[in-house]
């Protein structure tokens, strides 16, 4: 069953905006997928670097504090 959004605030976010994957971008494009697909593997316990949206969206993630009762 799907979740009802009506009455509801609905964000959508890239996840290169959520986290900073210049790093990996950059691996990617000039070293080949191959070698990406390496770096991943090695790195993938490691959590990304936050992106320039990370902090607003932890800000409107706490409004469903703020508004427990309206969830």
């Amino acid at each position: 069953m799907p979740y009802p959004i009506e009455k509801k605030l609905v964000v959508a976010v890239s996840s290169t905006a959520l986290f900073d994957f210049s790093k990996e971008n950059e691996i990617y494009l000039d070293k080949g997928l191959d070698e990406f697909r390496s770096y991943q593997k090695v790195n993938r316990a490691t959590p990304p670097k936050q992106g320039a949206a990370f902090p607003f969206i932890q800000r409107l993630l706490y409004l469903n504090k703020v508004y427990s009762e309206e969830q």
